[in-house]
């Protein structure tokens, strides 16, 4: 091999050397994202969660302010009501360590293909926007995210298979995320973020219910122990407490819930004028619940205009307000000859509980000046009449008087006997003498019928056979 050859091949290994290294630098590059944020990495990269002192979230026709104020968490459109602080938490917590699961190159104006279209009128387009702030009002992050579920988000337009919700950060003009968190707590409706404590009436001892309207009392029932039935306060003679209808009053408010918080500026606009009544429970342990509740108007619309949510509320809900107040023992109330190891048991049952109503009766009392939101179901047991509580009885049968004409009876069914098929006794008339077979050829005299013939056979007396005999032709010679 001479000189030239040698530099020939140098150069052709060095060419192809260089092809290599320039695609695997190539595969490389291509390999790597082009946006901000690649797949397990935070969406947002520093977030200050626990500086965040209010969110705004907006939808369509409905927006959200949450305001962290003495150190609590409140909803603004429902007049400062409490919020749910587990609810609150753990969003700014989801969005803290929220993590990238794909990094798709889209600029802000690709958003509506990922239904975050900020201008349009349709909820699943629209998507949800929230914005954190500061104490100083400063903004810290914002972010909108898709709504539509991870099993209805389609392919990425870019590739890429179904999986979780798109969500953008406005601070990153690079692309659109797609994430595994589903935020199904999030809502741009108010009353998805109320705290949802509310009465807790334990072992009542006492209901007694106003007429609509009126301060006098419709009916009272009340029981000497927390266990006792029932008695009608004021029964007339046979009024007979009807203990279906009644003994579902013992456990009234014992899991009760409200659907909303109506605004102080809503109040007269939403509720009747007219059928209000007030209900006044007291309980075993001194516990006193005075409630007012008042039919909401029929085709009320919702306390702000909300298109991705065009049902309205139920015609037959009410407005409710209660006022909580009690006397709550300070001791112990101990019998005589009581032992000491029992006497400490008790006294140690007495304190725990003393302390879990005085803290009740501490939440209870907040709810006072709020005007409430309720099913008809929640207060369908006070709406009864007196009437309905009383048993009815069968009404009594009296004689008709003298000379009145009666109805008619209807005959009296006799019993008929079956029908049955009867064939009628056949006369069988006797045989000519020439005719007779042999005498070794006749059967016996006596023969039986067969047991499944049930036709009577009419046989002749003596004297009518002689006759028929005599009767007979006689045979030709």
């Amino acid at each position: 091999m001479n000189k030239r050859q040698v530099i020939i091949l140098w150069i052709i290994a060095l060419a192809l050397g260089g092809g290599v290294a320039f695609i695997k630098c190539g595969q490389k590059q291509a390999n790597v994202s082009s946006t901000a944020r690649a797949a397990g990495q935070k969406l947002l990269e520093s977030f200050p969660a626990t500086e965040v002192a209010a969110i705004d979230i907006q939808g369509i026709g409905n927006t959200t302010n949450l305001v962290r104020k003495d150190g609590k968490w409140v909803v603004s459109q429902r007049d400062d009501y409490p919020a749910n602080v587990t609810t609150v938490n753990e969003f700014i917590r989801t969005l803290e360590e929220l993590k990238v699961t794909q990094g798709i190159q889209a600029g802000p104006s690709f958003a509506p293909r990922f239904g975050l279209d900020e201008s349009a009128t349709i909820a699943e387009k629209r998507g949800v926007t929230a914005t954190f702030k500061n104490a100083a009002g400063e903004e810290l992050a914002k972010v909108a995210i898709d709504r539509r579920a991870a099993a209805e988000n389609p392919a990425s337009p870019f590739g890429g298979a179904p999986n979780g919700r798109f969500i953008r950060n406005y601070k990153d003009s690079t692309g659109i995320y797609r994430v595994n968190e589903a935020f199904a707590a999030l809502s741009e409706d108010p009353k998805r973020w109320l705290a949802d404590g509310f009465i807790q009436v334990e072992k009542i001892k006492s209901i007694a219910v106003t007429q609509p309207d009126k301060d006098e009392v419709a009916w009272k029932l009340t029981r000497d122990t927390e266990d006792g039935p029932f008695t009608l306060v004021g029964a007339a003679a046979g009024e007979t407490l009807d203990t279906a209808a009644t003994d579902p009053l013992k456990t009234l408010f014992s899991y009760a819930r409200f659907d909303d918080v109506i605004p102080a500026a809503k109040i007269a606009e939403r509720i009747q004028p007219t059928a209000k009544r007030v209900a006044t429970i007291e309980t075993v342990e001194g516990f006193t619940y005075t409630l007012t509740f008042t039919p909401l108007k029929p085709g009320t619309p919702p306390p702000a205009p909300n298109p991705a949510n065009p049902t309205p509320p139920s015609t037959d809900n009410f407005a409710l307000t209660v006022t909580v107040a009690a006397e709550l023992p300070k001791e112990r109330k101990k019998p005589d000859g009581e032992k000491p190891e029992d006497a400490k048991t008790k006294d140690t049952a007495f304190t725990e509980r003393l302390k879990t109503l005085t803290e009740r009766l501490a939440k209870e009392k907040a709810l006072a000046g709020r005007t409430f939101e309720v099913s008809k179901f929640t207060v369908d047991a006070l709406l009864k009449e007196r009437s309905a509580l009383i048993k009815k009885d069968a009404p009594a049968t009296t004689p008709p008087a003298a000379g009145t004409p009666q109805p008619a009876k209807p005959p009296t069914p006799t019993a008929t006997r079956p029908i049955e098929a009867v064939t009628p006794p056949i006369a069988i008339p006797p045989m000519p003498e020439a005719a007779k077979p042999p005498a070794e050829a006749q059967a016996p005299a006596e023969t039986k019928a067969p047991a499944e013939t049930k036709a009577p056979v009419e046989t002749k007396a003596p004297a009518e056979a002689k006759e028929a005999k005599d009767q007979a032709p006689e045979p030709p010679k």
